[in-house]
């Protein structure tokens, strides 16, 4: 199960620290990320990453705003976002992928496991 957190109402230029967390009896992910889907749109890549360090994907619309950090000993990924604007509102997912062949090229067929979303609003 992946758990969501952290997303809220916020003005533009603010920042936001979300949060997901793998519990249960869950799979050991190798790839992780968070992807976002505005209403009416695809769900879209944000930024994923191997749970063994190494490779980052970001999308170009959030590189150098946006950071993926993981603390796999709490079987955890988080996304940190500053310089919010309103294009970055969205649901948020978190997305996790057990293959060990996985693949970071922001696709969301890439990944099997996701999170219910949290929902950001920059306004």
């Amino acid at each position: 199960q992946l758990v969501e957190s952290g997303g809220e109402s916020v003005q533009a230029g603010g920042s936001l620290k979300l949060s997901c967390i793998a519990s249960g009896n869950i799979h050991q992910p190798t790839c992780m990320g968070w992807f976002r889907q505005r209403p009416g749109a695809e769900r879209e890549g944000v930024a994923m990453s191997l749970t063994s360090g190494g490779s980052t994907y970001y999308a170009h619309s959030v590189r150098g705003r946006f950071t993926l950090s993981q603390d796999i000993g709490k079987n955890t990924v988080y996304l940190e976002m500053e310089d919010l604007t309103p294009d970055d509102s969205a649901i948020y997912y978190c997305a996790s992928e057990p293959l060990l062949s996985c693949v970071l090229t922001g696709s969301a067929s890439d990944f099997r496991f996701w999170g219910q979303g949290t929902q950001v609003t920059v306004s």
